[in-house]
Protein backbone atom coordinates (compact mmCIF):
# COMPACT_ATOMS: atom_id res chain seq x y z
CA UNK A 1 0.00 0.00 0.00
CA UNK A 2 1.00 3.80 -0.52
CA UNK A 3 2.73 5.41 2.44
CA UNK A 4 0.19 8.35 1.46
CA UNK A 5 -2.81 7.52 3.34
CA UNK A 6 -6.03 10.30 3.18
CA UNK A 7 -6.77 11.35 6.49
CA UNK A 8 -10.67 11.68 5.71
CA UNK A 9 -10.67 7.61 5.02
CA UNK A 10 -13.40 6.88 7.72
CA UNK A 11 -15.48 9.55 7.05
CA UNK A 12 -15.50 9.25 3.29
CA UNK A 13 -16.63 5.43 3.24
CA UNK A 14 -18.37 5.65 6.89
CA UNK A 15 -20.79 8.62 5.27
CA UNK A 16 -20.94 6.58 2.01
CA UNK A 17 -21.58 3.24 3.97
CA UNK A 18 -24.32 5.16 6.18
CA UNK A 19 -26.30 5.85 2.84
CA UNK A 20 -25.87 2.80 1.37
CA UNK A 21 -27.49 1.31 4.55
CA UNK A 22 -30.69 3.64 4.25
CA UNK A 23 -31.07 2.52 0.72
CA UNK A 24 -31.16 -1.13 1.31
CA UNK A 25 -33.78 -0.59 4.06
CA UNK A 26 -35.74 2.08 2.02
CA UNK A 27 -35.80 -0.05 -1.27
CA UNK A 28 -34.62 -3.55 -0.52
CA UNK A 29 -32.78 -4.87 -3.11
CA UNK A 30 -33.43 -8.22 -4.23
CA UNK A 31 -30.43 -10.47 -3.92
CA UNK A 32 -29.80 -13.43 -5.41
CA UNK A 33 -27.73 -16.23 -3.54
CA UNK A 34 -26.42 -19.44 -4.82
CA UNK A 35 -24.88 -20.55 -2.10
CA UNK A 36 -23.88 -23.20 0.29
CA UNK A 37 -26.23 -26.26 1.83
CA UNK A 38 -24.19 -25.04 5.52
CA UNK A 39 -25.30 -21.78 5.44
CA UNK A 40 -28.30 -21.02 3.38
CA UNK A 41 -30.83 -20.22 6.52
CA UNK A 42 -28.07 -18.06 8.28
CA UNK A 43 -26.83 -15.42 4.59
CA UNK A 44 -31.36 -15.31 4.24
CA UNK A 45 -31.37 -13.99 7.95
CA UNK A 46 -28.78 -12.03 7.70
CA UNK A 47 -29.80 -10.34 4.72
CA UNK A 48 -33.56 -9.82 6.10
CA UNK A 49 -32.22 -8.94 9.50
CA UNK A 50 -30.46 -5.87 6.94
CA UNK A 51 -33.48 -5.19 5.26
CA UNK A 52 -32.69 -6.87 2.11
CA UNK A 53 -34.70 -9.31 0.35
CA UNK A 54 -32.82 -12.65 -0.19
CA UNK A 55 -33.85 -15.38 -2.71
CA UNK A 56 -32.41 -19.09 -2.77
CA UNK A 57 -32.46 -19.58 -6.04
CA UNK A 58 -29.95 -22.07 -7.70
CA UNK A 59 -32.33 -24.49 -9.86
CA UNK A 60 -31.11 -25.05 -13.56
CA UNK A 61 -33.79 -23.43 -15.88
CA UNK A 62 -34.49 -20.60 -13.14
CA UNK A 63 -31.42 -19.40 -11.97
CA UNK A 64 -30.46 -17.31 -15.35
CA UNK A 65 -34.31 -15.70 -15.61
CA UNK A 66 -33.94 -14.81 -12.02
CA UNK A 67 -30.73 -13.44 -12.01
CA UNK A 68 -31.97 -10.74 -14.87
CA UNK A 69 -34.64 -9.66 -12.12
CA UNK A 70 -32.71 -9.78 -8.93
CA UNK A 71 -30.47 -5.98 -7.90
CA UNK A 72 -27.82 -8.30 -7.18
CA UNK A 73 -26.29 -12.16 -7.19
CA UNK A 74 -24.17 -14.12 -5.14
CA UNK A 75 -22.29 -17.10 -6.19
CA UNK A 76 -20.46 -19.05 -3.16
CA UNK A 77 -18.43 -22.49 -4.17
CA UNK A 78 -18.71 -23.95 -0.31
CA UNK A 79 -21.12 -27.26 -1.66
CA UNK A 80 -20.55 -27.08 -5.58
CA UNK A 81 -23.32 -29.72 -6.42
CA UNK A 82 -23.65 -30.74 -9.82
CA UNK A 83 -26.97 -28.63 -10.03
CA UNK A 84 -25.50 -25.77 -8.55
CA UNK A 85 -22.17 -25.74 -10.36
CA UNK A 86 -24.61 -25.79 -13.52
CA UNK A 87 -27.21 -23.42 -12.03
CA UNK A 88 -24.13 -20.91 -11.15
CA UNK A 89 -22.83 -20.52 -14.73
CA UNK A 90 -26.78 -20.03 -15.67
CA UNK A 91 -26.93 -17.11 -13.36
CA UNK A 92 -23.67 -15.60 -14.45
CA UNK A 93 -24.98 -15.69 -17.85
CA UNK A 94 -28.08 -14.07 -16.85
CA UNK A 95 -26.38 -11.54 -14.78
CA UNK A 96 -23.76 -10.68 -17.48
CA UNK A 97 -26.48 -10.08 -19.94
CA UNK A 98 -28.96 -8.04 -17.85
CA UNK A 99 -26.36 -5.88 -16.04
CA UNK A 100 -26.63 -7.57 -13.05
CA UNK A 101 -23.49 -7.14 -10.39
CA UNK A 102 -22.62 -10.44 -8.77
CA UNK A 103 -20.15 -11.84 -6.11
CA UNK A 104 -18.11 -14.50 -6.49
CA UNK A 105 -17.40 -16.05 -3.19
CA UNK A 106 -14.52 -19.03 -3.92
CA UNK A 107 -14.98 -21.10 -0.84
CA UNK A 108 -11.91 -23.77 0.20
CA UNK A 109 -10.55 -23.58 -3.69
CA UNK A 110 -7.01 -24.32 -4.38
CA UNK A 111 -7.02 -28.19 -3.28
CA UNK A 112 -10.40 -29.53 -3.88
CA UNK A 113 -10.65 -30.00 -7.74
CA UNK A 114 -14.31 -29.12 -8.79
CA UNK A 115 -14.41 -26.07 -6.93
CA UNK A 116 -11.51 -24.98 -8.16
CA UNK A 117 -11.59 -25.54 -11.95
CA UNK A 118 -15.55 -23.92 -11.08
CA UNK A 119 -13.67 -20.88 -9.42
CA UNK A 120 -11.12 -20.41 -12.50
CA UNK A 121 -14.05 -20.37 -15.35
CA UNK A 122 -16.19 -17.81 -12.87
CA UNK A 123 -13.62 -15.70 -12.24
CA UNK A 124 -13.32 -14.91 -16.10
CA UNK A 125 -16.62 -13.93 -16.74
CA UNK A 126 -15.41 -10.81 -14.73
CA UNK A 127 -17.49 -10.94 -11.72
CA UNK A 128 -18.39 -7.52 -10.52
CA UNK A 129 -16.58 -8.35 -6.92
CA UNK A 130 -14.38 -11.59 -5.45
CA UNK A 131 -14.61 -11.88 -1.62
CA UNK A 132 -12.38 -14.89 0.22
CA UNK A 133 -9.81 -15.63 3.03
CA UNK A 134 -6.15 -15.22 2.27
CA UNK A 135 -5.74 -18.81 1.28
CA UNK A 136 -8.88 -18.39 -1.06
CA UNK A 137 -7.53 -15.36 -3.15
CA UNK A 138 -4.44 -16.51 -3.43
CA UNK A 139 -5.45 -19.91 -4.97
CA UNK A 140 -7.84 -18.32 -6.82
CA UNK A 141 -4.57 -16.16 -8.76
CA UNK A 142 -2.95 -19.13 -9.16
CA UNK A 143 -0.50 -18.42 -6.27
CA UNK A 144 -1.09 -21.12 -3.58
CA UNK A 145 -2.68 -24.55 -3.27
CA UNK A 146 -5.49 -22.71 -0.80
CA UNK A 147 -6.02 -23.51 2.89
CA UNK A 148 -7.10 -25.52 5.10
CA UNK A 149 -10.26 -26.42 4.24
CA UNK A 150 -12.49 -23.31 4.43
CA UNK A 151 -9.79 -21.95 6.89
CA UNK A 152 -6.77 -19.65 5.85
CA UNK A 153 -3.32 -20.30 6.15
CA UNK A 154 -2.56 -17.21 4.74
CA UNK A 155 -2.34 -13.77 6.38
CA UNK A 156 -4.21 -10.90 4.71
CA UNK A 157 -0.94 -9.32 3.48
CA UNK A 158 0.17 -12.24 1.95
CA UNK A 159 -2.54 -12.13 -0.35
CA UNK A 160 -2.37 -8.00 -0.95
CA UNK A 161 -0.22 -8.62 -4.95
CA UNK A 162 -2.93 -11.49 -5.44
CA UNK A 163 -5.75 -8.88 -4.71
CA UNK A 164 -4.80 -6.59 -7.23
CA UNK A 165 -3.60 -9.03 -9.67
CA UNK A 166 -7.18 -10.10 -9.73
CA UNK A 167 -8.64 -7.24 -9.58
CA UNK A 168 -6.62 -5.79 -12.92
CA UNK A 169 -7.71 -8.92 -14.64
CA UNK A 170 -11.32 -8.98 -13.74
CA UNK A 171 -12.03 -4.98 -13.61
CA UNK A 172 -13.62 -5.78 -10.41
CA UNK A 173 -13.73 -5.45 -6.60
CA UNK A 174 -11.40 -7.98 -4.91
CA UNK A 175 -12.30 -8.14 -1.00
CA UNK A 176 -10.11 -10.08 1.65
CA UNK A 177 -11.54 -10.85 4.33
CA UNK A 178 -9.41 -11.58 7.89
CA UNK A 179 -8.82 -9.18 11.06
CA UNK A 180 -8.29 -6.70 9.39
CA UNK A 181 -10.37 -6.49 5.58
CA UNK A 182 -8.05 -5.71 2.60
CA UNK A 183 -10.25 -3.97 0.00
CA UNK A 184 -9.17 -3.35 -3.87
CA UNK A 185 -10.00 -2.47 -7.02
CA UNK A 186 -6.51 -2.57 -8.49
CA UNK A 187 -5.87 1.12 -7.63
CA UNK A 188 -7.65 2.34 -4.72
CA UNK A 189 -7.26 0.34 -1.19
CA UNK A 190 -8.92 0.25 1.92
CA UNK A 191 -8.34 -1.49 4.91
CA UNK A 192 -10.99 -1.74 7.74
CA UNK A 193 -10.36 -2.67 11.49
CA UNK A 194 -13.77 -3.69 12.86
CA UNK A 195 -14.91 -6.93 13.40
CA UNK A 196 -14.74 -9.47 15.67
CA UNK A 197 -13.07 -12.99 16.00
CA UNK A 198 -16.86 -14.64 17.39
CA UNK A 199 -17.26 -14.23 13.03
CA UNK A 200 -15.39 -16.78 13.08
CA UNK A 201 -16.87 -19.60 15.39
CA UNK A 202 -20.27 -19.00 13.58
CA UNK A 203 -21.07 -21.48 10.33
CA UNK A 204 -21.69 -18.83 7.50
CA UNK A 205 -19.83 -15.70 9.43
CA UNK A 206 -17.77 -15.25 6.22
CA UNK A 207 -20.51 -16.25 3.48
CA UNK A 208 -22.93 -13.74 4.49
CA UNK A 209 -20.90 -11.28 4.02
CA UNK A 210 -20.64 -11.84 0.47
CA UNK A 211 -24.47 -12.02 0.43
CA UNK A 212 -24.25 -8.73 2.17
CA UNK A 213 -21.97 -6.95 -0.58
CA UNK A 214 -24.04 -8.12 -3.28
CA UNK A 215 -26.91 -6.59 -1.70
CA UNK A 216 -25.20 -3.15 -1.55
CA UNK A 217 -24.01 -3.72 -4.96
CA UNK A 218 -27.49 -3.91 -5.81
CA UNK A 219 -28.25 -0.54 -3.95
CA UNK A 220 -25.09 1.32 -5.55
CA UNK A 221 -27.03 0.70 -8.75
CA UNK A 222 -29.79 3.60 -7.46
CA UNK A 223 -27.66 5.25 -5.87
CA UNK A 224 -24.77 5.93 -7.94
CA UNK A 225 -21.68 4.52 -5.84
CA UNK A 226 -19.41 2.27 -7.65
CA UNK A 227 -18.66 -1.03 -6.61
CA UNK A 228 -15.19 -0.40 -4.93
CA UNK A 229 -17.71 2.00 -2.26
CA UNK A 230 -20.55 -0.54 -2.44
CA UNK A 231 -18.63 -3.33 -1.29
CA UNK A 232 -16.09 -1.42 1.27
CA UNK A 233 -18.94 -0.19 2.80
CA UNK A 234 -20.75 -3.70 3.14
CA UNK A 235 -17.41 -5.09 4.72
CA UNK A 236 -17.70 -2.08 6.94
CA UNK A 237 -21.29 -2.65 8.47
CA UNK A 238 -21.24 -5.64 9.00
CA UNK A 239 -18.44 -5.83 10.79
CA UNK A 240 -18.97 -2.73 12.74
CA UNK A 241 -22.67 -4.76 13.23
CA UNK A 242 -20.18 -8.14 14.61
CA UNK A 243 -18.73 -5.94 17.10
CA UNK A 244 -21.69 -4.48 18.10
CA UNK A 245 -23.34 -7.92 18.67
CA UNK A 246 -20.55 -8.98 20.53
CA UNK A 247 -20.44 -6.88 23.87
CA UNK A 248 -23.01 -9.03 25.39
CA UNK A 249 -22.65 -12.60 24.47
CA UNK A 250 -21.30 -15.56 26.26
CA UNK A 251 -20.08 -17.96 23.20
CA UNK A 252 -20.82 -18.20 19.31
CA UNK A 253 -24.47 -19.25 19.82
CA UNK A 254 -25.84 -15.88 21.66
CA UNK A 255 -23.31 -14.17 18.85
CA UNK A 256 -25.28 -15.61 15.75
CA UNK A 257 -28.69 -14.15 17.09
CA UNK A 258 -27.00 -10.60 18.51
CA UNK A 259 -25.81 -10.30 15.16
CA UNK A 260 -29.03 -10.31 13.42
CA UNK A 261 -29.90 -8.36 15.95
CA UNK A 262 -27.20 -5.73 15.83
CA UNK A 263 -27.62 -5.36 11.68
CA UNK A 264 -31.09 -4.81 12.00
CA UNK A 265 -30.82 -2.06 14.94
CA UNK A 266 -26.94 -0.71 13.77
CA UNK A 267 -27.47 2.90 11.91
CA UNK A 268 -25.61 4.95 9.51
CA UNK A 269 -24.44 7.41 13.06
CA UNK A 270 -23.43 4.31 14.34
CA UNK A 271 -21.28 3.11 11.33
CA UNK A 272 -19.95 6.72 10.95
CA UNK A 273 -18.51 6.84 14.77
CA UNK A 274 -17.21 3.29 15.06
CA UNK A 275 -15.24 2.97 11.72
CA UNK A 276 -11.92 2.09 11.56
CA UNK A 277 -10.98 2.26 8.28
CA UNK A 278 -7.17 3.66 6.38
CA UNK A 279 -7.03 4.01 2.47
CA UNK A 280 -4.91 4.63 -0.06
CA UNK A 281 -3.63 3.83 -3.18
CA UNK A 282 -1.71 0.60 -4.76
Amino acid sequence: MSDFLRPDSTLDLAGAAGSLLEAVRETPPLTHCITNAVVTGFTANVLLALGAAPAMVDIVGEAEMFAGVASGLLINLGTPTPEQRAASLEAVDGATAAGTPWVLDPVAIGALPVRTALAHQLVEQRPTAIRGNASEILALAGLSAGGRGVDATDTTDAAVDAAAELAHRTGGVVAVSGPVDFITDGVRVLCISNGHELLTRVTGGGCALGAVMAAFLGAATTTGHDPFTAVASASLVYTVAAERAATSPTGPGTFAVALLDALAAVSPQDVIAAARVEGGAL
